[in-house]
């Protein structure tokens, strides 16, 4: 087939393209189901990273209420008890999978509560340096407990991701003195 040939039938097939008009369905699902997917996959995503927040908030006090009420130390429950009481509190759709950390401080006074970034230079969770220490009856206590999200819908990450490796770091924390126990 020569130069010119090729030439004609490719105008002949534009020509057909432009006026056909079986398919122009398909074709324009096709330009919008990109963007709608992608858009409905990050609004799941969103979601899950809200629920999830609001699962481990609550999950957090819960647990927390056994370090304010003594429990813990009377059965000298250590950071492991307390990541598995916290993933048994939270719902079944939230799987812990070592994406649990816990740093319990104890304080003199609610004046000396200070909170350190628990992210590194890195962009990582800086787990070396948090402790587990749930102190004596009347100690003031900070449990501050923190679950790693990975992000999986593409370019949210950049957006919503404050860790290294497209992932959500979500805290819950909260500060009290022990009662007598």
């Amino acid at each position: 087939m020569g130069l010119y040939n090729q030439h004609k039938w490719f105008a002949s097939f534009l020509g057909r393209f432009s006026r056909a008009r079986t398919g122009a369905t398909a074709v324009e699902f096709a330009l919008v189901a990109t963007p709608f997917f992608f858009l409905l996959f990050a609004i799941i995503e969103i979601t899950m990273v809200f629920f999830t927040s609001t699962a481990l908030e609550h999950a957090s006090t819960e647990i927390a209420r056994k370090v304010r009420t003594g429990e813990i130390q009377s059965t000298g429950g250590s950071n492991t008890d307390f990541v598995n009481e916290v993933c048994a509190q939270m719902s079944g759709l939230i799987a812990c999978n070592g994406n649990v950390s816990v740093d319990i401080r104890t304080f003199v006074d609610f004046g000396d509560v200070t909170t350190s970034d628990p992210v590194d230079v890195d962009g990582n969770l800086d787990t070396g340096s948090f402790q587990f220490d749930p102190g004596d009856a009347g100690d003031i206590v900070l449990v501050r407990v923190f679950y790693t999200w990975q992000l999986n819908t593409p370019m949210i990450g950049t957006v919503f991701s404050n860790l290294s490796g497209n992932k959500r770091l979500i805290i819950a924390s909260m500060a009290f003195r022990n009662e007598p126990f």
